[in-house]
């Protein structure tokens, strides 16, 4: 189907301007273990919004896209975060020092990051929906380069499911078919999912919201709420019951909280943010998640006047640098709406935008069955025909081990394994994984070469160097794993290259692979 220009403008702003509600709403009881009962803004908004992370930190992504278009990715992402992001609190920090470190995506995200798990990227989701309505799979991609710069496992997983559920939202109303939708690009045994599962079992048992509030945190106990108090100081009244979680382990629970709110509120604007506002924790993420989501399917148009108007179209910032100049701050949710609009076009390419449409451009959509992850076994392994995609889907790209990375190239993609380990031992032997897929562009045979490039001091045990057949089928891998002898490394820090070479053609591609020394 297609989206036409006034609707899709329309569904934007809805977003932004739900989020910014949302965000509004939750903030002043972010981070406490309360039943909250309020049916509005406890703020005084006589001058405007506060600011909110919520929002903002989506502005350094736009910009990113604005200058690179379809091509950012984790890398792209990363170099913007340590330039422009002025937050340096837990999960935000860690992936900057992680980056500095030369810890690279996924990595930069999970290593020594307890809060991996937490809520500081689903909450990022709704710029990739904006910028790829209608096409959940294309959406949850770019969720997927977001997160991995800070977070990883749940973390990622949660914005995973808010992106392809809310790129989805511009052309199917249903919540339930909406979670699932979201729920298809994310593994199946996931925290993110048990939780959200257990909201839905929660409401269909018309349980009350104290009752679902126990029900959801014992099943995935966060501690958002308690991250501030002595566990002997946290308040006894109305939290009777409730489990201990890991410190850092808050996406699931805050994720189901935000569903649990939308089925309480039963699709009602206010109701739902409200709702979710009073199950505590992670509030202003909660309610800034699902505000946006029914901005989408409401659009701005539909929003209700008594939430809109207090904070008259403006945003506030908190967590932008500022001062070196390269990122442009909207003040409004209209400016920035119109920033998503100009840039579409050249982020989908004309396969999915027809900047010729009478009445400005349409954006082609997925509808029904395609907007639900495709699965992953559904040709035989090595089988020919067809244009089949040879790049790992969303879902695929998700389901990674952290200490993958991923390294595309126009004729192959090379694949880097670290195998359980961002370290190495010295005096020990470590070994690493590398395969290489060909392009599903090319769609032809090649050889592939390749060769490891060691650091004084390091040496292959074996081989350092492989020839591989790369088929083009459906799967097909040239796959060697490779062992490095690090007795005379005096090193911290193990840095080699690895090179992937196309026999007969000039190309080629290199990955740096960085290993910390430990013990």
């Amino acid at each position: 189907m297609k989206l036409d220009l006034q609707t899709y403008r329309d569904k934007v702003m809805g977003c932004w301007a739900g989020k910014n509600i949302g965000g509004v709403l939750g903030a002043p009881f972010e981070g406490k273990r309360q039943i909250n009962d309020v049916d509005f803004y406890v703020q005084d908004l006589s001058m405007g919004p506060p600011p909110n992370d919520d929002l903002d930190l989506q502005i350094v992504w736009l910009a990113a896209v604005e200058r690179y278009g379809r091509n950012v990715n984790a890398s792209i992402l990363g170099e913007y975060w340590l330039s422009f992001v002025t937050p340096n609190w837990v999960e935000y920090g860690q992936g900057k020092a992680n980056l500095r470190a030369g810890l690279v995506p996924p990595m930069s995200g999970y290593v020594d990051n307890d809060y991996r798990n937490s809520c500081g990227c689903f909450i990022r989701s709704e710029i990739w929906a904006c910028l790829c309505p209608g096409q959940p799979e294309l959406a949850a991609r770019y969720a997927y380069e977001d997160g991995i710069v800070d977070h990883a496992e749940e973390g990622v997983y949660g914005e995973v499911f808010y992106a392809a559920m809310q790129s989805a939202a511009f052309v199917e109303s249903d919540p339930r078919t909406l979670i699932d939708i979201g729920l298809s690009y994310i593994p199946k045994g996931c925290a993110v999912r048990r939780g959200i599962e257990e909201a839905l079992r929660c409401c269909d048992e018309g349980l009350s919201l104290k009752e679902v509030r126990r029900r959801i945190h014992n099943a995935v106990p966060g501690t958002f709420g308690i991250q501030s108090c002595a566990l002997d100081e946290i308040p006894e009244e109305g939290n009777e019951g409730l489990a201990i979680g890991a410190s850092g382990f808050d996406a699931p629970e805050n994720i189901a909280y935000s569903i649990a709110g939308w089925m309480l509120g039963k699709g009602d604007f206010g109701a739902s943010i409200c709702a979710a506002n009073a199950f505590g924790e992670d509030t202003d993420c909660t309610c800034a998640s699902l505000g946006a989501t029914l901005g989408i399917i409401l659009g701005a148009s539909r929003l209700p006047e008594k939430w809109a108007a207090p904070l008259d179209d403006r945003i506030a910032t908190m967590c932008i640098n500022k001062t070196s100049g390269g990122v442009w701050v909207p003040s409004t949710v209209t400016e920035l709406t119109d920033r998503v609009l100009r840039v579409t076009p050249g982020f989908l390419g004309v396969e999915l935008c027809d900047l010729l449409a009478p009445g400005g451009y349409t954006i082609e959509c997925r509808e029904g069955k395609a907007l639900f992850a495709q699965d992953a076994d559904r040709y035989l392994p090595r089988m020919n025909g067809g244009e089949k995609d040879r790049t790992l889907s969303a879902a695929e790209k998700t389901a990674l081990s952290p200490y993958v990375t991923i390294h595309e190239f126009p004729a192959f993609t090379l694949y880097v394994d670290r195998l359980g380990s961002a370290f190495f031992r010295k005096g020990e032997t470590r070994k690493i994984a590398v395969w290489a897929v060909a392009s599903h562009t090319q769609r032809q045979q090649q050889w592939v070469r390749l060769k490891l490039y060691l650091p004084a001091g390091a040496s292959a045990v074996s081989a350092g160097e492989v020839l591989l057949p790369l088929n083009n089928l459906w799967k097909a891998e040239a796959r060697a794993e490779f062992e490095i002898d690090t007795e005379a490394l005096e090193s911290a820090r193990l840095e080699l290259i690895v090179d992937a070479s196309l026999e007969g053609r000039h190309s080629n591609g290199q990955a740096k692979v960085v290993l910390c020394r430990e013990g």
